[in-house]
């Protein structure tokens, strides 16, 4: 049978799993194998997703089930996305125990995040629901690889996205992801489109997706196709924590300041270096007045603005505070 969660579009014999390794054909049946297993449970600042321009200076729910349709030799959360065994691992938490945990602490939203949230879509969907009827807001941290299916469904329900272009090349996605870019870049549109919040995290791998013309790509499309408004962060690669790439460096910050540098060049109106505290890249300033609107030191987050708005000239800067 085939399955239509993501744009693998896998198909599946009876007894055998997709590419994410959690979804099974059970006698006929196609079987999400991570309900209900929370896998990672954390409140975590709303900035860490990373989310700029949403809910600035909250914290959020974040959640995972184990699985991943992507194999990224950089991934940093390998432990619960590739290494583990036939048995699917997590604690049983029910998505009506998710919401009331977020309730209870006050936290305004909930975030699918850690893995590849398409792979548990499921267990996030029947949450989602839930907790749009409790007044919380749900936000997706996401490979944009899922199908139109799973993004037609999720959208109604869906409050903010970020979504990793990776890189511009096909070749990069084949190699380092066993995927392909057309689909990210296809629902990115998408979402951008229905309404949903949208910002783009590129992470910058030395030698692999560090490149000059990556990073002008990258940009004009977030440009042309998503709006000057739409945040771009371009973040530092760490060798040492990843899943297969250890041997190579973490990224220059002189590398973080030229894809920096050419995103404002292109247009974009703001554009974020992450995983490196302390760069005034990592504020948001008035895309008018040039005035500084919000201080950011790692997650400690200091507002100047005026209800979304530049408490200087009053132009709009697109902060979604409720």
């Amino acid at each position: 049978m085939q399955c239509t969660n993501c744009s693998h579009y896998c198909l599946i014999p009876p007894g055998a799993r997709g590419i994410c390794r959690v979804r099974e054909n059970i006698a006929g049946k196609l079987q999400a194998l991570n309900y209900g297993k929370s896998a990672a449970l954390n409140i975590d600042p709303i900035e860490k997703k990373p989310f700029f321009h949403f809910l600035p200076g909250t914290c959020s729910l974040s959640i995972a089930a184990v699985g991943c349709n992507f194999t990224c030799a950089n991934c940093q959360n390998f432990d619960i996305s590739q290494e583990y065994k036939e048995e699917i691992p997590g604690e049983s938490l029910s998505p009506e125990e998710i919401v009331r945990l977020a309730i209870k602490n006050k936290i305004p939203s909930i975030s699918y995040t850690y893995v590849e949230p398409t792979v548990f879509l499921e267990y996030a969907l029947d949450t989602m629901k839930l907790a749009r009827k409790k007044g919380l807001k749900n936000n997706f941290v996401s490979n944009g690889f899922m199908s139109k299916e799973s993004a037609e469904m999720i959208i109604p329900h869906l409050d903010a996205i970020n979504i990793d272009i990776k890189s511009f090349s096909e070749d990069f996605y084949k190699k380092n992801c066993r995927a392909s870019l057309q689909p990210v870049l296809d629902n990115a549109k998408l979402m951008k489109k229905s309404g949903v919040w949208t910002e783009i995290t590129t992470l910058v791998i030395p030698t692999l997706s560090d490149s000059e013309k990556n990073f002008k790509d990258i940009s004009l499309f977030i440009k042309q196709e998503l709006g000057a408004e739409t945040p771009w962060h371009v973040s530092q690669f760490s060798g040492a924590f990843s899943w297969k790439l250890q041997h190579l460096s973490d990224t220059p910050f002189e590398t973080l300041k030229k894809a920096y540098d050419i995103g404002k060049k292109n247009g974009l109106n703001y554009v974020y270096t992450g995983n490196a505290p302390g760069l005034p890249s990592e504020d948001t300033f008035c895309p008018k007045c040039k005035k500084l609107c919000i201080d950011r030191t790692g997650y400690l987050v200091k507002r100047f603005d005026k209800n979304g708005k530049c408490q200087e000239c009053g132009e709009n800067l697109y902060l979604t505070l409720k």
